[in-house]
């Protein structure tokens, strides 16, 4: 992670196709794109691998959150359950659904505990926002069994986890939506873009519509189409679905070669008592994209980071201090900031998102920093690395 780092011809070859003999609109132009059709070609790679009914490309991750939102019927008033540690695009989508984002603990897994979605559960909750943070899962089957219990719609955001499985499935596929994200720092890369997967089919035809104006994409003249629904435009170019078709077709390498770093790292730092790992549910669908060190205080926490820093170390994460991914530093989350009047503002009994607690996270994330996987890293690189935390640890 991130897939651009072994960009190579192959991706430009995909470009030039479409540049050469396609169109860069994703919908008809049939006689102008000599069958030349990059989005379809990516949509059925992924689901070939993903073992998924449908996908659907969009133009990012966040994109793919809000139809995922749409399309499966989650809007105006309904409460959906998010995590405190994932990325504000999470809460961003939910609000501008017209929803109401409620937050829940997670657990040493880095995603929300079952424990922590029921302990939120109103009647008005319609749908968890289970969010795979860096590249795994959490307890999937006691989460789905929470969902399945109360009804809930659950929402996967695999964003972060491109290629992870739990069980042998795919995340992104347990539940009944899951989003991917393809931008520039993803383990697979399209520049932009994003995906909407399920096997429920009206979800599916939701999305399709909702992402493209309603379109209901029957037919080859795009002048008389229906629009069964009312929507936005998030579509997907060819050009960034062409630069996603050659990066798909790398990601057994992608995830071998996290893997392979990953471990290295991993079974040299298991060594140091202080040091413990994040949960992983299931090692073995790890997607390997980060390494998660939990230590025993928050002050610990914070020197070793600092050293690796001194050190030279690049790619180190202290989410608890990060102003992209922890809730306490969102004060614009908090305070609704918003240029105009958002939906949630109607709402008369809506959280004061000031003074949510999340206790139990704030402990965890507070003793947990994250170390990016490189792709390109070369046996020097990952010796660096275990040299600076043995310089610190010893």
């Amino acid at each position: 992670m991130p897939g651009f780092e072994i960009f190579d011809d192959a991706e430009k070859n995909q470009v030039n196709e479409v540049m050469n003999q396609g169109f860069t609109f994703r919908y008809n132009f049939d006689g102008m794109r000599n069958d030349v059709w990059k989005a379809r070609e990516l949509e059925g790679l992924i689901c070939d691998t993903l073992k998924v009914q449908h996908t659907h490309l969009v133009s990012s991750g966040t994109a793919a959150l809000s139809t995922a939102l749409i399309a499966a019927g989650i809007g105006a008033g309904d409460e959906v359950i998010v995590p405190p540690f994932t990325f504000v695009a999470s809460v961003e989508a939910i609000v501008l659904a017209g929803a109401i984002p409620i937050f829940a603990e997670i657990d040493e897994t880095l995603t929300l505990s079952a424990e922590g979605i029921e302990a939120v559960i109103t009647p008005r909750t319609k749908a968890v926002n289970f969010v795979h943070m860096c590249g795994s899962s959490g307890h999937m089957d006691s989460i789905k069994a929470v969902c399945d219990k109360h009804q809930l719609i659950l929402l996967e955001d695999a964003c972060q986890a491109t290629g992870a499985t739990y069980k042998g499935q795919a995340l992104g596929t347990i539940g009944q939506v899951g989003t991917l994200s393809f931008d520039s720092v993803k383990t697979i890369s399209c520049g932009e873009g994003g995906a909407v997967l399920t096997n429920d089919t009206n979800i599916y035809q939701n999305a399709h519509q909702y992402s493209d104006h309603g379109h209901d994409h029957i037919g080859l003249d795009r002048g008389v189409e229906s629009h069964p629904i009312m929507g936005t435009n998030y579509r997907i170019s060819e050009m960034n679905a062409a630069v996603g078709v050659a990066q798909w077709q790398k990601l057994d390498r992608i995830l071998t070669t996290q893997r392979r770093n990953k471990k290295a790292l991993k079974s040299a730092l298991s060594q140091y008592a202080e040091v413990r790992f994040r949960d992983i549910p299931d090692e073995a669908g790890d997607n390997a994209g980060f390494l998660s060190v939990i230590l025993p205080t928050e002050s610990r926490t914070q020197e070793v980071v600092k050293a690796l820093g001194e050190a030279g170390v690049p790619g180190v994460f202290y989410w608890y201090a990060n102003n992209w991914h922890y809730l306490k530093n969102w004060t614009h989350i908090q305070q609704m900031k918003s240029s105009a009047k958002l939906p949630i503002d109607l709402i008369v009994d809506r959280p004061d998102y000031t003074q949510v607690k999340t206790p139990k996270s704030d402990d965890i994330m507070s003793r947990t920093f994250s170390m990016l996987i490189n792709l390109s890293w070369s046996e020097a690189d990952i010796q660096m690395r275990i040299d600076a935390f043995a310089s610190i640890f010893k």
